[in-house]
């Protein structure tokens, strides 16, 4: 099986200018942990996740003990913050082969990409992991039967 069978399709993507603010807002809206960030010809520029936002941003954010600092902090552009040098794969790439990526790079997700590096999907370790425990579970109602 290839991660192009399992992977999501709809991606959510912010630009290298948009602010810390948007990805907040964006991981706060969204139960996802990854975000995806594209240059202007909307090839793959890097990956910002929940981890690298909110180790940029103070607990205070929000309360009322919240600075201008921190404020201004929110208005930081994602560029200055991304993880630009990013392991990428193509939809042909085995479940295995990705999940050995995962383990090698000790990273959390693969983009996608096409020929152009234009993301075409996102796979993550908890994709891999709901995959086995589908596998596994489907196998014990086998057995069971």
């Amino acid at each position: 099986m290839s991660v192009a069978n399992i992977m999501t399709r709809d991606m959510i993507s912010l630009e290298l200018d948009q602010t810390l603010n948007d990805a907040k807002q964006i991981f706060e809206s969204n139960n996802i942990h990854h975000i995806i960030v594209l240059n202007d010809d909307l090839t793959l520029a890097g990956l910002i996740t929940d981890r690298d936002l909110y180790k940029h941003l103070s607990p205070t954010i929000g309360t009322s003990k919240e600075t201008r600092q921190d404020s201004m902090m929110l208005r930081k552009k994602i560029h200055l913050v991304m993880t630009r040098d990013i392991i990428t794969a193509r939809g042909d790439l085995s479940i295995n082969e990705a999940a050995f990526r995962f383990y090698e790079h000790h990273i959390s997700c693969l983009p996608i990409v096409d020929n152009n590096n234009c993301p075409v999907g996102i796979i993550t370790w908890r994709d891999i992991i709901k995959l086995l425990a589908y596998q596994f579970k489907r196998k014990q109602a086998m057995l069971n039967s």
